[in-house]
């Protein structure tokens, strides 16, 4: 969807000489088909994905970072940001927010303006969409903390069994 949003990040750490990996893929549109695309494995690519979420908080806009074996604990975004109201943006919200649509948001909370809360057990080496259903990039955590600068705290719990 948003070519303009993976070059902007392509660009910023090629900028910024950040390794990582680029890999074109089939168009995927949940945590579960990017890790099975990136050919790590269900379970290590899920615990490697990097699960980018738009929140309305109040009357405002924040991404939270979550590993995409887990899922954004809303109660504790609430308490966190002393919030009244804390809901998943709708689809149409996340794209006027970032220009992408969702399944494709990059971690690069700041590049839409908006603040970032990782959750503190987000893998060593992450892998996300960046932008795109059909491309993903992987790189270290701790380059990619030094672009984004996003807040590190407890915002995830494990998922349901389905």
């Amino acid at each position: 969807m948003s070519q303009i949003i993976f070059e902007k990040i392509k660009k910023l750490l090629d900028d910024g000489k950040v390794p990582y990996h680029l890999l074109k893929h089939e168009p995927v549109y949940t945590s579960e088909q990017a890790a099975r695309m990136r050919g790590k494995g269900i379970e290590e690519g899920l615990k490697r994905g990097a699960k980018a979420m738009i929140f309305k908080v109040d009357d405002k806009y924040v991404q939270c970072i979550v590993p995409a074996h887990k899922i954004v604990d809303i109660k504790k975004v609430k308490a966190l940001l002393n919030a009244k109201k804390v809901k998943l943006a709708s689809p149409e919200e996340v794209l006027t927010v970032t220009d992408c649509e969702i399944g494709s948001v990059p971690p690069f909370g700041n590049v839409f303006n908006l603040p970032v809360y990782c959750d503190k057990d987000l893998a060593e080496e992450i892998d996300f969409n960046a932008g795109l259903h059909d491309t993903s990039m992987t790189m270290k955590r701790t380059d990619w903390e030094k672009f984004v600068k996003p807040i590190i705290v407890e915002i995830s719990m494990e998922r349901a069994a389905s």
